[in-house]
């Protein structure tokens, strides 16, 4: 069986645990090109028909998983959309950053014990951990900001679903557990991965409204949408900057700016994982 039928198969395993899936190439990244110009506002394959949306194309319909993968022959592996029932703790273990030892740490200092839940490892030596979302609780994605080797995955975020082939080997699910349903991210956990209630700014905020953030907040997705190759991630950064003074101002969540320059830094070919760490670098000197 090819790398590419055995990812097929191992996505459809996952719908049938009920997660929604999409195609990857071998670098992890959505493998189908976008069918739009640059600037689009197009979400999912459910607006327009097309594929080439990234985890907007996820879906639990086997038969469209099946149709997506015909759609990218050369796919080796698939994501799992996160989000509202599922988030992703992604442990790194590489350039001397030890995100298991990391989160081992907090969990001794801060009292909580770690989930037995499904966990997949990864070919750095690596895990990632499946946990179930309290109900209308919303995770922003994040990079380091729990600790160093530690990023989130959630809304408009994925993970790589076992039985994907990268370039440094598969995803495969421990053997020791396997596949059971995650378990709830215990609360002084979920504290961690919350970003803390914005400060008080020390100038009057401008009263701006929900049309308006929405049209501010369009026009950075669209800056990094139609920024030329070779300064996209510039651009990106620069959008991201603009985006956390509307934070820091208390017009929008950080939760919504990271999701929608993370979505439109993917769409346009940064990887997600460059992307989301230009966002929080672009956050750091903002309080929010």
């Amino acid at each position: 069986m090819s790398n590419h039928d055995k990812a097929l198969d191992a996505a459809l395993h996952a719908t049938e645990w009920g997660y929604e899936v999409f195609p990857l190439s071998i670098n992890k990244t959505p493998i189908i090109r976008s069918p739009h110009d640059k600037g689009h506002r197009c979400q999912g394959m459910h607006q327009c028909g097309s594929p080439g949306h990234g985890v907007g194309d996820a879906t639990s319909d086997p038969d469209l998983v099946r149709w997506l993968f015909d759609q990218a022959p050369k796919a080796v592996g698939y994501g799992i959309r996160c989000g509202a029932r599922l988030v992703g703790l992604d442990l790194d273990r590489k350039d001397n950053v030890d995100g298991v030892a990391t989160l081992n740490r907090l969990a001794e200092r801060h009292s909580f014990d770690i989930p037995r839940t499904t966990t997949v490892c990864t070919p750095s030596g690596g895990f990632h951990l499946w946990l179930a979302v309290p109900g209308g609780t919303i995770v922003p994605n994040s990079v380091g900001r729990v600790g160093p080797g530690i990023d989130v995955r959630s809304s408009r975020g994925y993970l790589v679903g076992p039985g994907s082939i990268g370039r440094k080997g598969e995803y495969v699910l421990h053997p020791k557990l396997g596949f059971i349903d995650p378990e709830p991210i215990p609360q002084q956990l979920l504290k961690l991965m919350l970003p803390p209630p914005p400060q008080a700014s020390q100038r009057q905020p401008t009263a701006l409204s929900g049309d308006a953030v929405t049209r501010a907040l369009q026009g950075l997705v669209s800056v990094v949408l139609r920024a030329p190759e070779g300064n996209r991630n510039s651009a990106l950064y620069w959008a991201a900057a603009k985006a956390w003074e509307h934070v820091r101002d208390g017009h929008v969540a950080a939760g919504d700016v990271e999701a929608e320059l993370i979505s439109a830094a993917v769409q346009v070919g940064l990887g997600a994982g460059e992307a989301a760490r230009t966002v929080a670098s672009a956050g750091r000197g903002v309080a929010v």
